[in-house]
């Protein structure tokens, strides 16, 4: 009989504890968390609100934001309106990824003695970057477009609150044969529909809440004149045939993460779109999409 045994034994005994208990030893703590540097962590108490005074605290006046998902033809739209004389609708510019670090505490704390949330910089920095871009083109009305903006439609309502909204529309099972056969490897069918579905439920949250004007894809290929004179007046300019003809404009490079970059939209022309899929091609988890935006009786 060993030691540790016998000692055991005794102890047991005698006390009803045994000495194996204590020689265990102890199981090794998770590591903490590691630790979010400064210029990462958001100013506490953090608020999405609209500008103190909109006459002062935004340089943007009435800009335009393109709402849609992706693949649902909105690089077309934005080179058509980018073509007009006063409407500058730029590449995918993601501004709402633009975030600000406050790396010192004495900076936060004087970001916060003044007054401002974390949401209150970034929409001041977000201002001026359009802002910036409207400036250097020349014209007067923005047009941003990313699709991404969709998730994000509360706080550009709210940052801009004279923001003006177009809600771009496309027969849902053609925006999710659209996503896979852009890369068909690494976007597979099983992954369409859910990926896709979830920009068309944002956008429309979007277009049920915000005031705007919806423009279908089919119409805009079908009647391409007809769907831009109904843009202009919504915008509040004259329409220009040169809209038609966006090639003659230089648009910026069509290139993957910033818009679209495949063959027909270098054609410099409005090309016809997909056949629409027939009912008993649609996917079940898209029709109610479907009926909400009348592609399905």
């Amino acid at each position: 009989m060993n030691w540790r045994y016998r000692a055991n034994a005794t102890l047991e005994g005698l006390t009803g504890y045994t000495l194996s208990r204590k020689l265990q030893k102890e199981p090794p703590k998770p590591p903490p968390p590691p630790k979010v540097p400064l210029e990462l962590q958001r100013l506490p108490g953090d608020k999405v609100r609209p500008p103190a005074d909109p006459a002062h605290d935004r340089l943007l006046r009435e800009p335009a934001f393109l709402l849609s998902s992706v693949r649902s033809g909105s690089t077309l739209l934005r080179v058509m309106l980018n073509s007009h004389s006063r409407i500058h609708s730029p590449i995918e510019t993601h501004f709402r990824r633009v975030t600000i670090g406050l790396g010192t505490d004495p900076v936060r704390q004087a970001m916060e003695l003044l007054g401002h949330t974390h949401s209150d910089l970034e929409h001041l920095v977000w201002d001026r970057l359009l802002h910036r871009e409207l400036t250097r083109s020349g014209k007067t009305i923005m047009c941003e477009k990313t699709p991404s903006n969709v998730f994000v439609w509360r706080r550009i309502a709210t940052c801009w609150p004279d923001a003006r909204f177009i809600f771009l529309l496309r027969h849902p099972m053609s925006i999710v044969q659209s996503w896979h056969e852009a890369d068909p490897v690494k976007r597979p069918m099983s992954e369409a529909v859910p990926r896709t579905l979830n920009y068309m439920k944002y956008l429309e949250e979007a277009r049920t809440h915000l005031e705007g004007l919806t423009v279908r894809y089919e119409e805009l290929t079908a009647d391409p004149e007809g769907q831009l004179r109904r843009i202009c007046l919504f915008l509040g300019v004259e329409f220009e045939q040169i809209m038609l003809e966006y090639g003659k404009k230089d648009h910026g490079g069509f290139v993957k993460g910033i818009g679209d970059w495949r063959d027909k939209i270098r054609t410099g022309t409005v090309v016809a779109g997909r056949p629409l899929p027939t009912p008993d091609e649609i996917p079940v988890e898209l029709h109610d999409i479907c009926r909400t935006w009348d592609y399905l009786a």
